[in-house]
């Protein structure tokens, strides 16, 4: 739920803050005193555009930020630990601030103080925010909504996700068979040019690192006179020869034999003793590691002969190839893997084709299953949506959920039984399922059902809309719902019913709602009055959290307007008392 919402320099609000609770939270006020622009910032902190004519006038930025309380949301926490998103310090709470900047035209976007882009922003705000409008923006106007409601308020999302799954998966395989359908017809010059590449690496005989061996091979080669003199004189330092009286190996050992006679006179040179030890030790293992290396060394005129070829080979066959030894040893090792394949492609064919033939029935089984159990939501749904009409003063509504799959145009479609036709025809799916759903309406006894957005008057619009909201509310994840003028169109006799609806969506979620209509307010259990007022020339909004007695008088104005009357605020009282007795009953 939204705990705390602060709003700095946004169109006429220079700095509000609304503390928020759980249940129903009524927003009421003169038009043009600021309402609507709430709700058009809670839209920023949810991911909508901005734009920078939102910036009050004579400010650099707006800003707005939203502190939401997530104690046991696991869908959200899911979104915030995939975007590394969580504040470890407090996990139940989620902090979304958005500033918007006059010189550079952006909007900076955090959640948890970190900077996030708008996608980000748009898919986190979306699960924590739910806002309609009196218009286009309810969402039961859009068909592309209605399949999602009724899967909702069916509770057939797990078989949904499954039936996405298994479509994922023949596709895969489709795209699979396609790509070795596609090969297969070129089949006999691909296997000729691969098995090039096969036998022309199996002639070099490459092997990994060869080249970089090869070249330090023949540096040795091209330096082996120095090599050679440079190895020599190290071993004259340590074995010694005519020039040199004294070699090291024999100076080790006078050494040592020196201080082995100084170490009868003195045992406490124990170590230096042994430390002259080891000394000799490394010195005469040194000189016969020089002297082999020396032994081995052979510079044979043949040899580099044969590592100038072996280079012209390694380096012919990389121009042939365009690539490095190690990527065409990698691609002849992939080479016969994709040449096996070929030359069994027909066997390969039939059986990927079996396998998308054996999978393509799964998905068509567990689509009409999904169909059949949409079917009788749809059924349920339909009923419930026409009982919550009638509360809401719309006696002869005819609610329609309608259910239809539409044929394949080619062979990619599913089987599809019926009872009416031989056989099984095959029709358009995707990972939903293969249904199209749409919800039909009439308001009237003898019109024909038409899709509610060619029927629904605005005021029928936000009846409708809140018949259906208040059946799905109770399957819905959105934490807070926000009701913008809902209630526009209505009259006060249904006014009463509406607010009834709107609280009872409010036990399952937090609810927003901008009114107009003493009615529905009467049963907020939180109010907010909204006002405009000029100061130093300025116009600036005003939002107070009545008390008990001034939201008396709120909805007194409400009914009567300004003053208000001793008989308006009995009326307005008698609302409240009945509103509380229905909430308590």
């Amino acid at each position: 739920m939204l705990h705390e919402l602060s709003i700095s320099n946004f169109a006429i609000i220079e700095q509000i803050t609304l503390r928020l609770r759980p249940g129903f939270t009524v927003l009421s006020g003169e038009t043009g005193a600021g309402k609507s622009i709430i709700i058009d910032a809670l839209g920023m902190l949810r991911g909508d555009r901005f734009d920078v004519s939102y910036i009050r006038s004579g400010a650099d930025k707006a800003r707005i930020e939203g502190v939401f309380y997530v104690p046991t949301t696991p869908h959200i926490h899911e979104l915030l630990e995939e975007h590394s998103l969580i504040d470890e310090d407090d996990e139940a709470s989620i902090i979304i601030q958005r500033e918007i900047n006059r010189d550079s035209g952006r909007s900076v976007s955090r959640i948890n103080g970190r900077a996030v882009n708008a996608a980000i922003l748009r898919d986190i705000g979306a699960a924590l925010i739910d806002i309609q409008g009196q218009h286009d923006g309810l969402a039961i106007f859009n068909n592309k909504t209605h399949l999602d409601m009724l899967d909702r308020f069916g509770q057939l999302t797990p078989l949904r996700i499954h039936l996405g799954e298994q479509v994922t998966q023949l596709r895969q395989l489709q795209q699979q068979l396609a790509d070795l359908s596609q090969a297969s017809k070129r089949r006999d010059e691909r296997i000729t040019e691969l098995r090039q590449l096969v036998d022309d690496v199996a002639l070099a005989k490459l092997r990994l690192g060869e080249e970089e061996e090869l070249l330090q091979e023949r540096s040795r080669f091209q330096n082996g006179a120095r090599i050679t003199e440079l190895i020599t004189l190290a071993y004259q330092y340590l074995n010694g020869d005519e020039r040199r009286s004294r070699a090291l190996v024999d100076t080790s050992v006078l050494l040592n034999q020196t201080l082995a006679d100084l170490h009868r006179f003195d045992a406490s040179i124990q170590p230096i003793l042994d430390q002259s030890a080891e000394v000799q030790f490394a010195l005469e293992e040194l000189a016969r590691t020089v002297r082999s290396y020396r032994d081995t060394i052979d510079f044979d005129p043949q040899r580099i002969e044969l590592i100038e070829d072996r280079i012209t080979v390694i380096r012919d066959i990389q121009r042939k190839y365009r690539v490095s030894i190690d990527e065409l040893i990698d691609r002849a090792q992939n080479a016969a893997q994709e040449m096996n394949l070929l030359e069994q492609s027909d066997v390969s064919l039939a059986q990927l084709q079996q396998q998308v033939e054996t999978l393509r029935t799964h998905v068509g089984a567990l689509a009409q299953e999904l169909s059949r159990k949409r079917h009788d939501a749809a059924q349920r749904l339909a009923h419930a949506v026409q009982v919550s009409a009638k509360d809401l003063a719309m006696p002869h509504v005819r609610f329609v959920v309608q259910q239809q799959q539409l044929p394949a145009a080619n062979h990619d479609g599913i089987p599809w039984t019926t009872s009416d036709a031989a056989g099984a025809p095959l029709v358009q799916f995707d990972k939903t399922g293969a249904d199209k759903v749409e919800f039909l309406l009439t308001p009237n006894p003898g019109e024909d059902l038409k899709p509610l957005a060619k029927i629904a008057s605005g005021g029928e619009g936000a009846r409708l809309f809140l018949a259906i909201k208040s059946i799905l509310s109770q399957v819905e994840v959105v934490g807070t719902v926000v009701f913008d003028e809902v209630d526009a169109g209505v009259g006060g006799r249904a006014g009463l019913v509406v607010g009834e609806k709107l609280w009872h969506i409010s036990r399952n979620h937090q609810v927003l709602c901008i009114s107009h209509l003493a009615q529905v307010a009467s049963f907020g259990d939180q109010h907010f009055a909204i006002s405009k007022e000029v100061a130093d020339k300025r116009t600036i909004t005003r939002v107070v959290e009545l008390d008990a007695s001034a939201r008396v008088d709120e909805l007194a104005a409400m009914l009567d307007g300004q003053p208000v009357s001793a008989q308006s605020r009995l009326v307005a009282q008698e609302m409240v008392t009945r509103a509380l007795t229905i909430k308590q009953s």
